[in-house]
């Protein structure tokens, strides 16, 4: 007989270091679940699942539920109690992982190697808060309002846009260069493991400060009368998708509900242009088009200020303008070249004659 381990402490989500913007994504869809989850882009090593697992300790009660790679669609939405059913009993439905995933936080590591009617049903149900099982003889809904975290590696491979645009946010993180931020960041994390109930006792405060926090603004979110806004909001939000070049009025919906998540967690009284700024990027970075990064560039040769806030997105647009230009190197105008003509070939011998030709055979 074995002893089950105990799981480890998580990390506490007020020490994470170094990624802004992923602390931000990550509160604002803890804020608002319906905003679609997040994707969280970037090389390992660079705190993606520590930052899931501490998000969920904010959460009062929050279950922390990982998907596993190989993982089944009848184990993520649930499917037939063949036990209870050959029991002689009635059919009963089995839960599966989106279930158990009820009010915390659903954490899919390499979610770009899962088949895509995995990631369909992951979508549907953080989207809506539902998840809807219509499959061996079962018609069956259940209350499914989680937080989707999912992350992956861009060398990996990635995710068709269609599937792209269904995340809420979307976040770019980077490996940090600055030498004295990596030595704190290395420091924490070794002070961390040589003492985990010490060092969580020293950010106590800071986690609970942040938890309180997260209930404020989930109930001001709720709260339907709450956090007005007026048409410059609106103006804002359609200049931002229409200069991003994005597909549909989706991005339009969630830059609205996400900077009403923002409004909320700053204490606001009202959403406002600044809000709708501060939450673009990580709204529009896997629904802009190519073109509509590179047009700007191509129309000057220096890039005009822009008046979104700079962000990771705004830096991967100067390595794709920079890496275009290096690709162009050396390159020369196309010029006429003179054709020569072809005389045309002698016309084949009939295969009859070919056959009088041949010798007989003695």
């Amino acid at each position: 007989m074995t002893t089950a381990a105990p799981m480890p402490l998580p990390f506490p989500f007020a020490a994470i270091a170094g990624q802004p913007q992923l602390r931000q994504a990550l509160l604002l869809a803890a804020v608002d679940p319906g905003l679609g989850g997040v994707l969280i882009e970037g090389p390992r090593g660079t705190a993606k699942t520590t930052a899931a697992r501490a998000l969920a300790e904010l959460l009062p009660g929050a279950p922390f539920v990982t998907l596993p790679l190989g993982a089944s669609l009848e184990s993520l939405v649930g499917t037939l109690d063949l036990g209870h059913a050959l029991a002689g009993h009635e059919l009963k439905f089995a839960p599966g992982l989106l279930a158990r995933a009820h009010g915390g936080v659903l954490y899919v590591d390499e979610i770009n190697l899962l088949p895509d009617a995995l990631i369909d049903s992951l979508l549907d149900a953080a989207a809506s808060g539902v998840n809807v099982v219509e499959r061996d003889g079962i018609s069956h809904r259940h209350a499914a309002r989680f937080v989707l975290v999912g992350t992956m590696n861009p060398e990996e491979g990635t995710l068709r846009p269609q599937l792209l645009d269904r995340f809420g946010l979307c976040v770019h993180l980077r490996n940090i260069e600055d030498a004295a931020e990596r030595q704190a960041i290395v420091r924490a994390r070794l002070a961390f493991d040589a003492d985990p109930q010490g060092f969580r006792a020293t950010h106590a405060q800071a986690e609970a400060e942040l938890a309180a926090a997260l209930v404020r603004a989930r109930a001001a979110v709720a709260n339907a009368s709450a956090l007005p806004y007026g048409d410059a909001v609106h103006e804002a939000v359609g200049a931002l998708c229409i200069e991003a070049g994005v597909d549909g009025l989706r991005a339009d919906l969630v830059m609205l509900r996400s900077a009403r998540a923002l409004a909320a967690w700053d204490g606001a009284v009202a959403i406002s242009t600044d809000h709708v700024q501060r939450v673009a990027e990580a709204v529009l970075l896997h629904r802009r088009k190519p073109e509509a990064v590179s047009a700007p560039a191509a129309a000057a040769p220096a890039p005009a200020p822009s008046s979104r806030p700079a962000g990771n997105g705004s830096n991967q647009s100067t390595a794709g303008n920079e890496s275009a230009g290096e690709q162009n190197w050396g390159a020369m105008p196309p010029e006429p070249v003179g054709i020569e003509r072809v005389k045309p070939l002698r016309p084949l011998i009939p295969s009859q004659t070919l056959s009088q030709a041949a010798p007989k055979k003695a």
